[in-house]
This record gives structure tokens, C-alpha cells and sequence, in this order.
């Protein structure tokens, strides 16, 4: 990217509802249906047919908005945009145009462990349209209604990315939420998620924004990136041209890694909006608003942020986050307590979940219960088995019912602590090796490796780490 230009970046995403039924009928709908299998007349606007607002579509708004601090319009209503496309049976399409449900925010995230948020200009309701199909087995262009009517809630930001990684995390954070949220099943692949990308450049320091271009089609948050990175250098490569160029929507083909032309950028009076005469104005009542905010979980951010305070690193941290099953099972093992968060979130993330994944169950499953990890992780902690030992208890806890005391027990696996044991056993190891001891007291720092390696053998793996290494250096030096 030229270093004399800022990239200035702004999303619409489409986040799909999962709604038992559509926007305004009674359709069922799930991905994967057999082509054209799940509409009804009303889908498409056939005459004499009228519809109905699905109120759990209005519940959802409601939590996104609430979670990301908007303003509830406690009335609002619906419009009609009005354009052709082959994808669209009646000829416009059910949204909110002057009032929707929800307006300001914002949706905070982190970039490079730095905390940004990014400012909301609104959320409202609308419904999807068919889908296009192109195959090589037919000519033409062929329609699936299925998707018709299904609830869409739009998430328009206002300009505030300004890199394509960026961009990236504010999508995962988007995501993330909306998952949190259980609003939406957040599969990309399945367009559940979907978004429009508006680019624009400026030299660095000036205020005013450059010419906004708008690309469609970006199904991957990979592609958001990549498109994003397209279109900035594009428009720079333009302006150091000096050729101007318009406002415009164009076509990301993630294929190619190119944006494509469709047409110049309409405003809202080329859709000739009006209000939706077939539905009633919308109405939101205080007690629903009380409800609904009462309800909201915990949400990921001040999730992730409880989770660094307690010790668990950045990764993990998201991790959890991320996980709702080992997050539950975490969380179990901190309601029992005596344990590290660090080191839980240690194990889960490493033995516990290579195992899980390795026999095919889930970690409410497990044969190792959050009861019996804190066992095993409470002897590590009190320095009665090591570490390296540990991993030997946890293989024979998926193996049997006894409890991890019983294990060390019976493969004799307790750590030596006691000063005076292990001090004897480094006296006769320093003996038998004086030409490490030499290198080591001539700077070979890789001496002292190597003799704790030797200490350890000789304690067949049960010297306690940490007193062997100061007994170690007391006497070495």
C-alpha cells in the first residue's frame, strides 16, 4: 500500500436470522433444501397474498442492538426498495428505510491486543431474495426460491476501518457476536454472513473522504481483505494517474482477486422507497426492551478481558470465547476452584482437546470430568507430580475410574522434594561429570542443560524441577 495514502473502510453486513420461520410468513426454511421446495405464494408477492412480521425477527434486533448499545426507535416501520433483478419475484424488496429499529453504537473489538471499536449507523430489518444458480449442466440462469423472505438484519458501520486486517477483526468480532448472541449460525459458507465492502482512499491528513466504491459478493472474511487491498491500490494507482473515476458498485470475484464493474452507485432516491402499506408500523414497547436487555449473556469482549484478568493468556482467552463447550467446561472447573485458570485453560487446549478430538467426544462427554482435572492439576500445583508426570495421569484417567492420588500412586509417580535426597543426588552427578562442570564455569551455558538433564535421569523424571535447578546452581557456582 502507498504510504502517502489512507484507506478509509466501511461495512453493510448481512447477517442471516435463524428463525424457526421467514420474515413475513410462515415458511420454513434451512440450507441445503431441495431447490424450490420452501416458498409460498407469499414469498414471491403473488396477488391477493399479504404479510406477517415474524416477532422473533424483531426479538433479534432487538438483542443485537442492545448489545451493541444502540438506540431502540420504539416506532418504526417498513419500506419498499424498488429495483429489478431476476432475483427478486416482486419487484422490491420488504426493508427499513427512514426508521429502522436501531440506530448508533457500536461494536468494540481487539487489533494487534489493542482495544478499537467501530461506530454503528444502523441496524434494520429486511428480507433476502432468491438465489441465482449457474452450473455447467444447464444453459442459462436458473432461480431457487427457497431463500426468498428469509430475515436478513443489516449492519451498517460508518467509516471508521482503516486496514484490511482490520477489517478482518471487526468482522470476527461481528461474528462472534452474533454467535454469542444465538441470533445467527455464523457459517459463511452457507451465506449466513455476507457483506458489502465500501472502499475509498485519501492522502494522508486530509479530512475530506475520496470517491466511495462499493463491492458486492464478498463471502469470506478472506475476501474482505483481499478486497479491500484490491480496490485501495486500484484507486491510488488512479489518482497518481491522474484519471478520475466514479461512485460505483462493482463485483468482487473472489476467483480472480478482482473487483468487476457492475454499475454506477445509486442513491436512495433510485429506489423510489415508500412505506410498506400491508404491514402495521412497528411498535416496541419498555417492558419488551427491559426484558430483552436482562437476557443478553455475557458478551465475548468483557468475556475475553474477565478471562486475561484471571491469567489465561490472549490466545486462550479467545479460545474460550470462541468454544462454548470448553468454555462450560472451564467454567466448571473454576466454580470447583483450588486450580490456576492458566494452567486449565493449558490443559483443555492442549492433552484435553487432542484427546477429545482423537476418540470423537465432546468435553461435556468426557470420562475426565472437570472434577477429576482439577484432581490431577491440584498434585501439580502442589508440586507432588510433575508436570511430565501429569501427562502420564491423564492418559490413565481416560483409561480408568481411579482418581489421580490413586494414580500416583500406583505407577509410584510422586516428585522428590526433599532437600537433603536430591542435594546427594547432584553431588554425585556433578563428580561423575567435572568436564560439563568445567565448560559450565567457563561460560557454556549449554553445561547446565545438560546436567539437569543427567540430575533428572538419574531421578528417573521425579526430582521436583524447581529445587533441582537452585540446589544446581548453589552448587556449581
Amino acid at each position: 500500500m502507498n504510504p502517502k495514502y489512507e484507506t478509509v473502510i466501511g461495512l453493510e453486513i448481512h447477517a442471516e436470522l435463524s428463525t424457526k420461520t421467514k420474515a413475513f410468513c410462515a415458511c420454513e426454511y434451512s440450507f441445503g433444501g431441495e431447490v424450490n421446495t420452501q416458498w409460498c405464494p407469499g414469498c414471491v408477492g403473488m396477488p391477493g397474498t399479504l404479510p406477517t412480521l415474524n416477532k422473533m425477527v424483531v426479538e433479534y434486533a432487538l438483542r443485537l442492538g442492545l448489545a451493541t448499545d444502540c438506540k431502540v426507535n420504539q416506532r418504526s416501520g417498513h419500506d419498499r426498495k424498488q429495483y429489478f433483478y431476476p432475483d427478486l419475484a416482486k419487484g422490491y424488496q420488504v426493508t427499513q428505510a427512514d426508521a429502522p429499529i436501531c440506530e448508533g453504537g457500536k461494536v468494540e473489538f481487539y487489533h494487534k491486543g489493542e482495544k478499537r471499536s467501530v461506530r454503528l449507523t444502523r441496524i434494520h430489518i429486511e428480507e433476502d431474495t432468491a438465489k441465482l444458480l449457474h452450473g455447467d449442466a444447464f444453459a442459462g440462469t436458473l432461480l431457487d426460491f427457497n431463500r426468498s423472505g428469509v430475515p436478513l438484519l443489516e449492519i451498517v458501520s460508518e467509516p471508521d476501518l482503516r486496514s484490511a486486517e482490520e477489517t478482518k477483526d471487526y468482522l470476527e468480532a461481528v461474528r462472534m457476536l452474533l454467535g454469542t448472541l444465538d441470533i445467527c449460525n455464523c457459517q459463511m459458507q452457507e451465506g449466513t454472513i455476507r457483506c458489502d465492502v465500501n472502499v475509498s482512499v485519501r492522502p494522508i491528513g486530509q479530512t475530506a473522504y475520496g470517491t466511495r466504491v462499493e463491492m458486492k459478493n464478498v463471502n469470506t472474511f478472506s475476501g474482505a481483505m483481499q478486497a479491500v487491498t484490491y480496490e485501495a491500490n486500484r484507486q491510488i494507482e488512479l489518482i497518481e494517474a491522474g484519471i478520475a473515476f466514479p461512485q460505483e458498485t462493482r463485483r468482487w470475484d473472489e476467483h480472480s482477486g478482482v473487483s468487476i464493474s457492475m454499475r454506477t452507485k445509486e442513491n436512495a432516491a433510485d429506489y423510489r422507497y415508500f412505506p410498506e402499506a400491508d404491514l402495521f408500523s412497528l411498535s416496541v414497547s419498555d417492558a419488551w426492551i427491559a426484558d430483552v436487555k436482562q437476557s443478553l449473556p455475557e458478551l465475548p469482549v468483557a468475556k475475553y478481558e474477565r478471562y486475561r484478568g484471571m491469567g489465561v493468556s490472549e490466545g486462550e482467552s479467545w479460545l474460550l470465547v470462541e468454544s462454548p463447550e470448553k468454555e462450560a467446561y472451564f467454567e466448571a472447573c473454576m466454580q470447583i476452584g483450588g486450580v490456576s485458570p492458566k494452567n486449565a485453560a493449558n490443559w483443555i487446549f492442549g492433552l484435553l482437546t487432542a484427546r477429545w478430538k482423537e476418540t470423537g467426544v465432546s468435553p461435556q462427554e468426557s470420562s475426565v470430568t472437570p472434577v477429576r482435572l482439577c484432581e490431577m492439576l491440584r498434585l501439580i500445583e502442589s508440586g507432588t507430580i510433575s508436570n511430565d508426570a501429569g501427562k502420564t495421569v491423564l492418559d490413565a484417567l481416560f483409561a480408568s475410574d481411579e482418581t489421580a492420588a490413586e494414580i500416583v500412586a500406583r505407577l509410584s509417580l510422586a516428585q522428590v522434594s526433599d532437600v537433603g535426597e536430591l542435594k546427594a543426588l547432584v553431588t554425585g552427578i556433578l563428580e561423575a561429570n567435572e568436564d560439563s562442570v568445567t565448560a559450565y564455569k567457563n561460560g557454556k551455558s549449554n553445561a547446565f542443560g545438560f546436567l539437569v538433564g543427567q540430575c533428572m535421569k538419574a531421578s528417573q523424571g521425579k526430582a521436583n524441577p524447581q529445587i533441582l535447578n537452585q540446589l544446581l546452581r548453589e552448587l556449581l557456582d
